[in-house]
This record gives C-alpha cells, structure tokens and sequence, in this order.
C-alpha cells in the first residue's frame, strides 16, 4: 500500500512525494505513527537471512500491536492483514513495520516475543475481509452519535470522543474522557442492547484523545500526539519557567487543553544553560550605584541590569561575561564605573533605516487617497474679475504695461461704476485706498 505521492513522474522518472524513489513502504505519507524502515533497501542472500517471526500492526487512531507471524506468509509493510482477537473473533489491521527494527522497538517497550500472550496473523485479508471491515468504518460516526445521546440521558459526566469497530463487527470499543469516575455499569448494558454488539469501554487521557482525533497545531503542522510521538510525559509549569516563556494559558496549551509537550523538547538545553547565569537576587555594586538583575536571554547569554534607586527602570543589558568579571571586581573591593561603558554591542539601538525607491526616495503613502479640507465661500463673496482667471491677486498681469500699482489692477473700461476690488488683505477698508494708503491719481481714467 504505497502513497500516491511515491508514484514516478511521467516518463522522465523523477520520484515525487518523500523522494523514496517509489518504494515508500510506510502506508502512505502523513499517516500516523509511521515508521520509516531503514534496513529495507539492505538486500541479503536469502539462504543466510532469517526472518524475524514477529511484526508490527497499526489500527485505528495510534494503537499498535505486535502479532507473530507462525504460518511464515510473506508480508511487507502496508499489507492488510487479519489477526486474532483477545476477546474473540478476529480483527484487521495494517502492517506497519517488519524485520530488525521490529526487535528493537519490543526491546523499548519490554514485550517478550516468547510470551503465551502474543497473538498470531490468520492470514492475509481478502475481498470479503475488507468490504465488512469498511462497514464496520461508516457505522463508527453514527454509532457515537447515538452513544453520546444514551449517556447524556443518563447524566453521566462523561465524554465519548471515539468508536472503534472490530474486524468481524462483533465487538466496539468506546473511548471516553471523564475528570473522574464513572459507573456506566447500565450505560454497557443499554449500549449494547441498542447496537447488538459487545461493548468495551476505555477512558483515556486528553492528550490521547487529541491524538486519535488528530488537528493542526499553532506551529501549522501536524500534532506530535498523533504522528509520531507515543510517551506522553507530565508537562510542569516549571517547563516555561525555565525557558523564559510568558505563563499565557492560552498560547501554552495546546488542543488538548494541557501544556504542549513540545515544552519539554528543549527543556534539557535550558535546563543546562541556566547553570551558567546567577541568581536573580545577585546584587552588582557599582559607582554610581547598586544594580540588580531583571530579567536574563539564555540563547544570547545577556543579562539586563537596572539600577535599584532609578525610578525611571531603564534596563542595561551586559553581556555574561562581562558580568562576570564586574562581580569579580566586587569580590576584591573594587567598585567598577558606569554600566553605560560595559554594554553589549550585540543589543544597541540599530539606526532606523528610511525607505529608498531604486530610482530615488519615495514616500510609502504616496498611493493613498488625501483628503483637503474646503473651505466654505462666502455667498457674498464675488468671483475673479474678467480675463484675470485664477492668477494670484498680487501677481502682476504680464499682459497689461501700463499698470502702475501691483497691488492693485485699474478698473476697466465697460465697469466704471463696479471698481474691483483689491487684494485679499485689504478686505473690509476703503476700496478705493491701496495697500500702501496713497489714493489712485485719476481713478476713473
């Protein structure tokens, strides 16, 4: 069972998808839980080469189990096969893993492949195997529905988040969460009453319920819980404390409610790192006073000091090891200077870079839409004059030579009895006064 995006690419043979050259053995890329199988392109002579009894199935959700394989069929990774039951009946999964890799992950999880207790493969799963397990699939959503309905009638404080057929249909797994618990002792009887079946019920965790549900993180891929991790640890607060985080619930829980787990990926690197710095209650003497430490950047190894008796709290940030050898100066008595002369370069106000066009400076809002205020005209206010236009009324009018006064246009001919007026500061005085006070000679030539 190969994945669409290990397909060759035309004639050219290029591989596309995860570049395994279209021999993708994983069940088809983005699956969950897949193992990547790096001994299965180590060809061996098959007379020296054993092969190991044992092999790895993959279920519904995250569940996975081993099976020995004691009628020696031929399987590769992604072959549905069907296996026995521990209640009875059968069941059908996907094979998952094959080979040495399937020892060393028993190894890790201390399962014992000699046990009376490891169930053996029946066979591989033929036409009629897969059409009553794909049934079995469609009931599953229906079947929830219904289920979560018979509990809500009961008042049960309970949640059911997934339904799990088996192979045969005789036998469904109901996975619940619950903050406590719960007797659901007539909650089976009802179930299985109503659906004719056998009814198992399992609570489970939050995380494991985000893993068999699955969903995109607030990093855009994938949720670890149901990928590829399957050890879910305890996350403390003290994860984020250690990391300098802000304990924000909501950018550190993840869709399951709890803290993400990813907290605890990079926790050993801080943890390491932090025993280099000094404590938080370290008071550094100085001359112009005594400074204390504020806050600390792990990954840059940069303290910030502020000095206890500025009210303003203006933060100094000095590198680690220069603060050290400051609090080694005050080991021997000596007060070093300022903190201003001891700061770190890597952390000083960059120049704030103007925007240049590759043809020259431009403005970023030269794009957008300028609003001008208008300013309301006056109803009694009279327009410009004939032949002046919108020319400015202390320009000089190129066109007239005999104008005496520029200040002041000479009434026209065809409008002795209207004079124009002035400039606009001249309003509300003697229109036949000039700026300059002095009367025009002969006003009505």
């Amino acid at each position: 069972m190969g994945c669409e995006g290990c397909s060759v690419k035309g004639s050219v043979g290029l591989p596309m998808g995860c570049k395994n050259n279209g021999t993708c053995q994983t069940g088809g890329c983005g699956s969950k839980l897949d193992v990547y199988d790096w001994l299965s392109n180590i060809y061996v002579s098959e007379k020296s080469y054993h092969r190991p009894p044992i092999i790895e199935v993959k279920f519904k959700g995250t569940r996975k189990e081993y099976y020995k394989n004691v009628f020696n069929h031929e399987l590769e990774t992604g072959d549905p096969v069907v296996v026995e039951s521990s209640t009875g009946g059968w069941d059908l999964g996907y094979i998952s893993l094959t080979g040495e890799l399937v020892q060393l992950q028993m190894r890790k999880y201390k399962i014992d492949e000699n046990s009376d207790m490891m169930k053996k493969v029946l066979r591989r799963a033929n036409d009629m195997d897969m059409h009553r397990y794909d049934e079995g699939k469609g009931l599953e959503q229906e079947t929830m529905i219904k289920a979560r309905q018979i509990a809500y009638g009961f008042g049960l404080q309970m949640k059911i988040s997934d339904v799990e057929y088996q192979g045969d249909r005789t036998k469904a797994t109901f996975f619940y969460t619950a903050e406590g618990r719960v007797d659901f002792r007539e909650l089976i009887k009802n179930l299985a009453h109503s659906f004719k079946i056998k009814v198992e019920m399992r609570q489970i965790g939050l995380r494991q319920e985000a893993g068999r549900l699955g969903g995109i993180g607030s990093c855009g891929r994938e949720l670890c819980c149901s990928t590829w991790l399957t050890d879910f640890h305890s996350v403390p607060t003290t994860a984020a404390r250690y990391q300098n985080l802000f304990l924000n619930p909501l950018k550190l829980s993840g869709q399951c409610g709890r803290l993400k787990c990813c907290l605890n990926y990079e926790l050993d690197t801080y943890v390491e790192a932090i025993r280099e710095f000094p404590n938080d209650n370290v008071i550094l003497k100085t001359a112009k006073g005594d400074c204390r430490i504020d806050k600390t950047d792990i990954l840059k190894k940069i303290i910030w000091l502020k000095y206890i008796d500025d009210p303003s709290g203006k933060l100094f940030p000095l590198e680690l090891s220069k603060f050290n050898q400051l609090m080694a100066l005050n080991r021997d008595g000596v007060l070093p200077t300022e903190l201003e002369e001891h700061l770190s370069e890597s952390e000083a106000p960059e120049k704030e870079i103007e925007f240049k066009d590759t043809v020259g400076e431009e403005r970023l809002d030269r794009f957008d839409t300028k609003r001008t205020n208008k300013k309301k005209k006056s109803k009694n206010r009279q327009g410009p004059p004939q032949g002046q236009g919108n020319r400015p009324p202390n320009q000089p009018n190129p066109g007239n030579q005999n104008q005496r006064n520029t200040n002041q246009r000479p009434p026209r001919n065809d409008n002795r009895n209207n004079p124009p007026r002035g400039n606009s500061n001249n309003r509300g005085q003697n229109p036949n006064n000039n700026p300059g006070g002095n009367k025009p000679e002969n006003p009505e030539s």
